[in-house]
């Protein structure tokens, strides 16, 4: 049976603030790829697009930001990805509706992963909004913004004009948050109702939002996906990032008088002389992001939340296995005996205890997620939990994916594997299909995303009780069974932490991308 198709040149048409947009109709869904929310000269704050008088086509998904390095392929069956041009003016979004009408739906605006270095709002295939509108009778938009260099590099030491150079990229994603308090109305969606959600990094940016006060009374819920759950790491100081420009600048043959020069050197060059000058300083790549100024209160774990985030309802969640999941996935064949086996060669004389507090927490798991069972951000969660409830007036919810799945004998949940079914596209990724499961699991955590924007409660009819968090550290488990639990991971995540420190996230992604004496990007964000 044909699919539902409408573009003609009067139909679907939007009027937005600056001008009016064509998109398409597909199956019930109106869509509109690379609207163009902000423009921006680099290093400097992003200001409205020029209107325009005729119909610009928005049919065509929008320049991504240029990234440090290109991604080495890998776990394509895991997190299939896709690729675009890149540009630094790159301030586009995309906007997905059930219906232009006037209705003032729910807003779910997203926020890609890959750190503030890397990513985009397409990028992995999984971000497609058409399922989650539809499914949610929501609007889902998703937002492209400057990353690394373009939009983090602190130039401050250079004068006024580069004052908040350093929060660029973050100002980028206030701009379009306020692109979508001027205009999507026009697209049958609520201004009054936002939910900004986000993945790895894409947590850590809905954890900024809620910290800088330009950002006030555009967001009216927050969702955190195994990301921003930890303190940002400690920054290098303005006299850091000076000696870095300046070594730039040496690398370039541009005198510091005329450091302006900067603003024309193609991206290429400026990468290329980055990475040079920063070779063997405190700057890597994994550190660029947001730094407390008169712009931006700071991360809420050092300074506390604004009086503004206290008063926002918040989900915050992570998966099993993180970023260990795939290591050594010939493990997940082993019979019980092997292992154990492996377990006690790594735990040691700490392994009864934890073999017996694992199956007190997880009943019925495979023992080698034991071996795989993240801690560092599972326990950030945590903490971060524990900070929101104790300042906030507004309920915060906290969950688990801890899905084993079908794929490799039993890979535990992955960093991104999450993503799928929260946005109802678990038919773009193969292994997210398992018989008798998905389709159940996807219905759950999808209603519980969509019930969260319409009310600030995850709670509907399809998911057992899901209880806002006291110091009972309740928690929703999402998995072939979901349910809510209390006190239920807590004393066995502390002692593996004691026992056996893991790796922070950054380390483990530095890892990652250095294969064969060269820097590759990990596609694991």
């Amino acid at each position: 049976m044909a699919r539902q198709f409408l573009n003609t040149l009067e139909d679907p048409i939007v009027q937005t603030k600056a001008g009016k947009l064509r998109g398409f109709l597909l199956d019930g869904i109106y869509t509109f790829h690379g609207i163009q929310y902000a423009d921006a000269d680099r290093f400097q704050l992003p200001h409205p697009v020029a209107p325009w008088d005729d119909v610009r086509d928005a049919t065509n998904y929008g320049y991504i930001c240029p990234v440090h390095a290109n991604p080495a392929p890998s776990s394509e069956l895991f997190i299939p990805h896709r690729f675009w041009p890149a540009n630094e003016h790159c301030q586009y979004l995309n906007v997905w509706t059930p219906g232009l009408d006037g209705r003032k739906r729910p807003v779910m605006v997203w926020f890609h992963g890959g750190g503030f270095s890397d990513g985009s709002s397409i990028e992995q295939v999984a971000y497609e909004g058409d399922a989650l509108a539809a499914y949610g009778d929501v609007v889902v938009v998703t937002v492209n913004h400057r990353l690394n260099i373009l939009g983090f590099l602190d130039m401050s030491s250079f004068g006024e004009k580069y004052a908040n150079s350093v929060n660029a990229g973050a100002a980028d994603i206030v701009a379009s948050l306020e692109w979508v308090r001027d205009n999507i109305a026009a697209f049958g969606g609520d201004p009054g109702n936002v939910t900004i959600f986000g993945q790895s990094g894409g947590g850590r940016k809905v954890k900024t939002l809620m910290n800088i006060p330009a950002a006030e009374g555009l967001f009216h819920r927050a969702i955190m996906m195994s990301g921003g759950v930890r303190p940002d790491p400690d920054k290098t100081t303005n006299a850091d990032h000076r000696q870095l420009v300046e070594k730039m600048l040496e690398i370039l043959k541009i005198p510091v008088d005329r450091v302006e020069e900067l603003e024309t050197v193609p991206y290429e060059l400026l990468n290329r002389a980055f990475f040079r000058a920063s070779e063997g300083q405190v700057l890597p790549n994994m550190r660029w992001g947001p730094v407390a100024n008169d712009w931006y209160l700071g991360d809420p774990f050092k300074v506390g939340f604004s009086e503004y985030a206290k008063t926002v309802p918040t989900m915050v969640g992570t998966v099993m296995a993180e970023f260990t999941a795939m290591a050594k996935p010939e493990q997940y064949a082993l019979s019980e005996a092997e292992q154990e086996a492996v377990v006690r060669a790594h735990f040691g004389d700490a392994s009864d205890e934890l073999i017996a507090q694992f199956h007190q927490a997880y009943p019925g798991k495979p023992l080698i997620n034991l071996d795989r069972l993240d801690t560092s951000t599972r326990l950030g969660a945590t903490r971060f939990v524990d900070l929101k409830v104790a300042a906030s007036s507004a309920p915060t919810y906290q969950y688990l994916f801890a899905l084993n799945f079908d794929i490799m004998d039993g890979v535990p949940a992955w960093h991104c594997a999450d993503i799928p079914f929260v946005f109802h596209n678990t038919h773009r990724v193969a292994c997210c299909n398992i018989p008798g499961v998905t389709q159940k699991l996807e219905d759950e955590m999808a209603g519980a995303w969509v019930s969260f924007a319409y009310s600030g409660n995850p709670n509907h009819a399809g998911l057992s009780k899901w209880k806002p968090v006291t110091d009972k550290h309740e928690t929703m488990i999402f998995d072939r069974e979901s349910l809510c639990r209390s006190n239920y991971d807590l004393p066995l995540l502390r002692r593996m932490d004691e026992v056996c420190p893991p790796k922070s996230a950054d380390e483990i992604l530095m890892d990652n991308m250095k294969k064969d004496g060269k820097q590759e990007n990990s596609w694991m964000y």
